[in-house]
């Protein structure tokens, strides 16, 4: 049985995601790039994740504490709630998505945001996130 890639795609991590994080590819899309940051989180990529951050806000993040977090979350499922622009010719774009995780001390959570992103000379990147209220 092939495993299908964290984020929830059809394919292996393989053939989805990895080639994103490692920089052998470019996301194609926002989604793709959301996509790619959750995986991430689960491999712990986080270098990754600063890279993929936009120059004017990765001063906001630390990788020490990025790799904490990832580490002992127990990442469950990502599932995405809606995409605004983020295609190919686009150069802004908006997922909305809910990642659900086991805490550090075994307890059930869900991440809801709205990620916004940018796509620079062919590159997407995220900017930054807000919560919805509930």
């Amino acid at each position: 049985m092939i495993n299908k890639c964290f984020c929830g795609s059809d394919d292996t991590f393989e053939q989805c995601c990895k080639p994103i994080i490692d920089g052998t590819q470019s996301a194609p899309t926002a989604q793709a790039l959301m996509r790619s940051r959750y995986s991430a989180y689960v491999v712990v990529a986080s270098q990754y994740l600063i890279n993929s951050t936009h120059i004017s806000q990765r001063a906001n993040y630390s990788k020490t504490d990025i790799e904490a977090w990832a580490k002992e979350s127990h990442w469950q499922k990502l599932e995405i709630i809606d995409c605004k622009k983020g295609l190919l010719d686009d150069s802004v774009g908006e997922v909305e998505f809910k990642a659900y995780y086991k805490d550090s001390k075994n307890t059930f959570q869900i991440h809801h945001e709205k990620s916004v992103f940018k796509k620079e000379n062919g590159d997407w990147f995220y900017v930054s996130g807000i919560i919805p209220a509930h």
